[in-house]
């Protein structure tokens, strides 16, 4: 384990121990500045001698590997998980948005003054990529970085499917030639339904696009190609969709080309300062075949930074991003309702009409003869204001940490993670009965660490204090010593 510093002027030194760092923390000499990983500054000036450091980044679309080699030891090692659903959550910004604009009596037309830069990307890819300079910037501010090498794909993604593709062939995507989007669909899977427990035995069946992530949080009912796929009116219904239906949940796989089109995209932006150079998979993969070096975003990360026989960190460090915010301000329940047949309770999405189309042929059965009495009605939550703790903080209760689930009854009561031996969802606590430990959004460390305090016990918690300065909490947020 190593402790991070900075001198007086917030310049990166050489990391140092936990235990001489417990002792400038002690005698006053140095202060905290981060946790993840642990970071202290130093209060009094010092000779500022550093050794070259030389950073390997192993870029992807999901995980990011990082390394950070001198010529003894490595000094810093790990993944990085990044954040997932940003498309999902795009889309469903869009129709907030729609909805409100549409509730508007006028609204000015400005459908001409839309325009995109040059080099523009499509959001959920410019986070990505974003990311990964985030990830290189929080680095080097605490190591002296000398060089960074980053891995990126040498190989073309259109060519695999076509190897004569040359010239304005790499215009036309997969989809070029078809007149829409369903078409592409239903001639991508044959023209027949991809449920491998189909019944429907008529000759010509009726097919439909069906939107697999449905049943996300948030919903994806994004009409990617790999978002769809074929399925018949007999298996695309309103039962299927339920929660004990095959469709809730049901992800097929599907070949997709994600990461190849990300690295593909980005590639040479991530090399586009003059401080970064590039090298590639092949390379990367016969270095570690040498050193007998076990696959991983870490280990790569390693050879790319010029590992060899240097001394290894004993553990990696795992991160993860997390979400900072929740932007939207409304949240929907459904009404829920006695059913008749059995007695339980359903939301009015169960028992619905089951209209999907104007054609009452291809309708489901009608289930709202079966509501009986009306257990909660729907409403709209509206979030008026921020409350000071979120989801994945971590909070001390009873003598035991927990994570934040959620806050309830307008703040004064927190939904908490329980502990892996307890059968229910999670436990609630009083807001002024639990102490802040730690903040966590961006980029931090994950949360499965937190498993090795031993059942949420925080006696074995690491020695350096975790203490929130109460300051700023009026704004909604924690400052921490």
């Amino acid at each position: 384990m190593k402790v991070y510093v900075l001198n007086k002027h917030g310049r990166p030194l050489m990391p140092t121990t936990p235990r001489k760092a417990r002792l400038l923390l002690k005698n006053g000499k140095a202060k905290i500045v981060g946790r993840d990983p642990f970071t202290i500054q130093l209060i009094y000036g010092s000779s500022g001698y550093t050794q070259p450091v030389d950073l390997g980044i192993d870029a992807g679309y999901q995980h990011i590997g990082f390394s950070a080699v001198n010529e003894k030891e490595e000094v810093l090692g790990g993944e990085l998980k990044m954040l997932e659903g940003v498309s999902e959550r795009i889309a469903e910004k869009r129709k907030y948005r729609r909805t409100r604009r549409n509730q508007l009596r006028y609204r000015q037309p400005r459908f001409s003054n839309r325009k995109r830069d040059e080099g523009w990307l499509a959001p959920s890819i410019q986070h990505k990529l974003d990311t990964h300079h985030r990830l290189i910037g929080k680095i080097c501010r605490i190591l002296p970085v000398k060089t960074v090498t980053i891995e990126v794909a040498a190989f073309d993604i259109q060519k695999i499917k076509n190897p004569t593709i040359e010239g304005k062939q790499y215009q036309y995507g997969e989809q070029y030639g078809f007149d829409n989007l369903r078409e592409y669909i239903l001639h991508r899977d044959g023209h027949k339904c991809q449920n491998k427990d189909c019944k429907n035995k008529a000759n010509n069946p009726i097919l439909q696009v069906h939107h697999l992530g449905f049943w996300k949080n948030p919903p994806d009912r994004t009409d990617r190609p790999g978002n769809l796929i074929t399925l018949c009116t007999k298996c695309h219904t309103s039962k299927n969709h339920s929660k004990k239906g095959f469709l809730f949940g049901w992800q097929p796989k599907l070949k997709s080309f994600k990461g190849e089109t990300f690295m593909t995209m980005v590639r040479w932006r991530l090399t586009d300062e003059g401080l970064l150079q590039a090298t590639f998979g092949y390379i990367t993969k016969g270095k570690r075949r040498e050193l007998e070096i076990e696959k991983s975003h870490h280990n790569d990360a390693y050879v790319i930074a010029g590992g060899t026989t240097q001394t290894r960190v004993v553990k990696p460090l795992m991160l993860e991003q997390i979400r900072r915010n929740k932007r939207s301000l409304e949240q929907f329940y459904d009404a829920k309702y006695r059913d008749k047949r059995d007695g339980e309770i359903r939301s009015g999405s169960e028992l619905s009409s089951g209209r999907r189309t104007r054609n009452t042929n291809l309708n489901d059965e009608n289930l709202r003869q079966h509501r009986g009495h009306k257990v909660s009605a729907g409403r709209r939550s509206i979030k008026k204001k921020r409350y000071l703790y979120k989801q994945h903080d971590f909070v001390l209760f009873e003598g035991r940490i927990y994570p934040v689930v959620g806050v309830q009854n307008l703040g004064t009561r927190l939904s908490l993670k329980p502990e892996p031996e307890c059968k229910s969802k999670y436990k609630t606590a009083a807001i002024n009965k639990v102490k802040p430990l730690k903040r966590r959004g961006g980029i931090c460390e994950q949360q499965a660490e937190l498993g090795e305090f031993g059942a949420f016990n925080p006696t074995n918690s690491p020695a350096i204090p975790l203490d929130a300065d109460k300051r700023g909490t009026a704004r909604g947020s924690w400052r921490f010593s």
